[in-house]
């Protein structure tokens, strides 16, 4: 009797060390979705921000957000400057989440705008209003014939966020 007792216990460990097995087998992991899912989270408010960003540090958008009707040329260039810089350093950390080609679209386009801002005030002369600057920048733009470079990257990062969505 004993040793009958000790073999159905036996059979039953076995059994439930079986079912043990194949329930590890074939359970559905659930920590991998979870970190799939808030790393897409994370890299679509990356687009997001970066999106944002572009609209902040454009143009039109700083001229009209900062204009400052008393300043002179040089007080609006180091403004626009330090706005666009600041914004950009900002949101630098985005770069982690997003393609290189992402972000050095969003880096060019930074750059080239404080190129402008500088040779359009360069151009202008020592008694020049910030005025004058705003409106020597606003005409430069509207005179470009290619496609402006914030469409250019706003596309870049619109089309890079719906690849990640779809």
């Amino acid at each position: 009797m004993n040793m009958e007792l000790t073999t159905i216990l036996l059979f039953a460990l076995l059994t439930l060390c079986i079912a043990g097995l194949i329930f590890l087998k074939f359970r559905t992991p659930t920590a991998a979705p979870t970190k799939d899912f808030q790393t897409l989270q994370l890299r679509l408010q990356a687009y997001e921000r970066l999106v944002l960003l572009t609209e902040r540090i454009s143009l039109p958008h700083l001229i009209s957000r900062l204009n400052n009707p008393v300043a002179n040329a040089d007080e609006m260039k180091a403004l626009l400057i330090e706005t666009i810089k600041q914004e950009f350093d900002y949101n630098s950390t985005q770069q982690l989440y997003v393609s290189a080609t992402a972000w050095e679209a969003v880096r060019n386009f930074k750059e080239q705008n404080i190129l402008l801002i500088n040779q359009v005030a360069a151009s202008l002369g020592m008694h020049a209003t910030a005025l004058i600057l705003n409106k020597k920048l606003m005409e430069l733009l509207l005179s470009q014939q290619e496609q402006p470079l914030q469409d250019i990257v706003k596309e870049v990062l619109n089309k890079e966020a719906k690849q990640l969505m779809g």
